[in-house]
């Protein structure tokens, strides 16, 4: 069997996408006033993976992206394993930083979980809903609709299932309601905002990849991390 070869571009957009994603995690516990709204911090970074997402199917496909989307996933998942083992370790008698670590890097299970599933699902309908949209576009283009159709889709889902796992319980539904639309319409106009930037990267990379991912025929099957 051939084994699949990755290009220096697509790793690169890869390591990129991860390093994006455990950032954002880990400076969601930081508030932040933006005029009336108080979003988290990690809003301004978070985005960018659904960028760059939107790049690897436009370019790579559906499978490529599948595939980074758990490489993600996984990341994530072992930083914040591994963040969890260095809490637990005691400190020297001369450590002072216990309680400020334990509160940035200790939040609940509860939150992992959201953050975790929101992410896996929104991300998953974010690279699906660019794929169909390019596979039944009669001559391929329209990446900018395809962009913000995509990332609108793949934020409401990861928003709807974020704030109701997290908050349910704690803050009223009217409160979850108005984060859920808030963020999801933050996220979308943040990548409107930097479009332009997209399509450049987009161009670029079609120009020294040569050759675009056809989805045509591929299955969409979540879980299959192994078709790349």
């Amino acid at each position: 069997m051939n084994k699949p070869v990755f290009s220096p571009t697509f790793l690169l957009l890869a390591v990129l996408f991860c390093v994006c994603l455990i950032v954002s995690n880990l400076m969601e516990i930081k508030t932040v006033s933006l005029g009336p709204l108080t979003i988290t911090a990690g809003v301004i970074v978070f985005p960018i993976s659904y960028i760059i997402n939107d790049c690897i199917v436009e370019i790579y496909g559906f499978r490529r992206a599948r595939f980074v989307i758990w490489l993600g996933f996984a990341m994530n998942l072992l930083v914040t394993l591994l963040l969890q083992v260095g809490l637990w370790l005691p400190g020297d008698a001369q450590w002072q930083g216990q309680q400020a670590m334990q509160y940035i890097f200790g939040a609940v299970p509860r939150i992992f979980a959201a953050s975790f599933t929101a992410f896996l699902c929104g991300s998953m309908v974010n690279a699906y809903v660019m794929s169909r949209m390019k596979t039944t576009s009669a001559d391929g283009n329209g990446f900018s609709l395809r962009a913000i159709v995509s990332t609108l889709w793949g934020e409401g889902v990861d928003s709807c299932i974020f704030f109701p796992i997290a908050f349910a319980g704690i803050l009223p539904w009217s409160v979850i309601i108005t984060l859920i639309i808030t963020q999801m319409m933050l996220k979308t106009g943040y990548e409107i905002l930097i479009l332009p930037i997209t399509l450049r990267v987009v161009r670029y990379l079609r120009r020294i990849e040569g050759t675009i991912e056809s989805d045509e025929g591929i299955s969409y099957k979540w879980w299959k991390i192994n078709e790349i």
